[in-house]
């Protein structure tokens, strides 16, 4: 199973510079969660924002290019990315962006993780469109606004319709 975990402003942005255009610290909390002790995929400046592997997780990076370090799985290309989902039905594999990655892979994404932030930033990355038309929405959940978490905001779970 293909599952995409991000968060997105009211109008789709992502990113700023290769990094969150915010601080939302509950968001993080739900990204982690969530992806513990499952694979995360990511393309190349994904991962490097990461600045480390991410703990708990198979760390999984589509590059052609560049040395990563020990422990990462690096994949070259979508089809064997394909090949190493399909190796193991039983799996959740979170793709964690970036934009690019997401758009690859929009035809074969079955769950769809996201945070939906209420308010406007500026940045330079839009989450590709996804139709939602395909997905049915699972769940919703109200995020906590406080002194650490400023931005009202919403997870939402959605999955692919058969």
């Amino acid at each position: 199973m293909i599952s995409y975990i991000w968060a997105e402003d009211e109008q789709g942005l992502i990113g700023a510079a290769g990094k969150l255009p915010w601080h939302l610290p509950a968001d993080m909390a739900f990204f982690k969660k969530t992806t513990m002790g499952h694979p995360i995929i990511s393309g190349a400046r994904t991962f490097r924002s990461y600045n480390r592997p991410l703990p708990g997780r198979q760390n999984i990076v589509l590059s052609r290019h560049g040395h990563f370090p020990d422990g990462v799985l690096v994949v070259s290309s979508i089809p064997q990315l394909c090949e190493l989902v399909a190796a193991n039905p039983g799996e959740n594999y979170f793709v964690t962006g970036g934009a690019n990655l997401f758009s690859q892979l929009l035809d074969r994404v079955d769950r769809l993780y996201r945070t939906k932030i209420h308010h406007q930033f500026i940045g330079d990355t839009y989450m590709p469109k996804i139709d939602y038309a395909h997905f049915k929405r699972l769940r919703v959940t109200e995020g906590k606004v406080d002194e650490k978490n400023p931005y009202p905001h919403t997870f939402e779970l959605f999955e692919r319709l058969k």
